[in-house]
């Protein structure tokens, strides 16, 4: 109930409670090795910070929007670009761990995230409507969220074939992600 309250009177206060944003999600096993990953990570580098749980891993493509609720039409609009999008089937992997600057310990590859970065500028470029120059944008799976900084280091390389593209709202606050809608790779 007070939960409830609160998140009434955020939203009341202008407060963002949601977030839409287009990620590619791990299967299930290989969820589990990315968290068993999570896990080792906390331990070896004495992290006090909660792993992400399996269900919630995923690399960020683009941000949608992040508000009060959604803009009316959003769901069907994204849907237009995504499909219009013609990519097909790619693996992915990440081969090392690393702390961003603002607490994210991470999962990193290079060569083996190729993929993500030409599906993440075409999926930019249908939601604008046209084609940009290239974004700076960084793959990465976030473990968890520490103050203790991890330095790059290699790890047992963590790979999988991405297949679809997936809308996920995220309740701001409340560790919740739901997938809205999925949209399969084709070429």
């Amino acid at each position: 109930m007070i939960r409830r309250l609160r998140r009434r009177h955020e939203a009341l206060a202008g407060r963002p409670t949601d977030r839409l944003f287009l990620a590619v999600v791990p299967d299930a096993e290989t969820a589990d090795r990315i968290a068993q990953t999570a896990r080792h990570l906390r331990i070896s580098h004495g992290l006090s910070g909660r792993p992400l749980h399996p269900e919630h891993l995923h690399v960020t493509l683009c941000h949608i929007e992040t508000g009060i609720g959604f803009t009316p039409g959003v769901v069907d609009s994204v849907k237009a670009c995504a499909t219009a999008v013609a990519m097909p089937s790619f693996r992915v992997c990440f081969d090392r761990a690393e702390s961003f600057k603002n607490g994210a310990l991470v999962l990193r590859g290079d060569d083996g995230t190729i993929g993500l970065d030409v599906l993440q500028q075409r999926l930019s470029d249908a939601l604008d409507g046209e084609p940009h120059r290239a974004r700076s944008y960084t793959p990465h799976v976030t473990l968890l969220r520490d103050n203790h900084r991890v330095p790059e280091q290699r790890i047992e390389p963590i790979e999988w074939t991405v297949r679809e593209v997936v809308l996920v709202h995220s309740l701001l606050g409340r560790t919740t992600h739901r997938h809205v809608a999925r949209w399969p790779l084709t070429a």
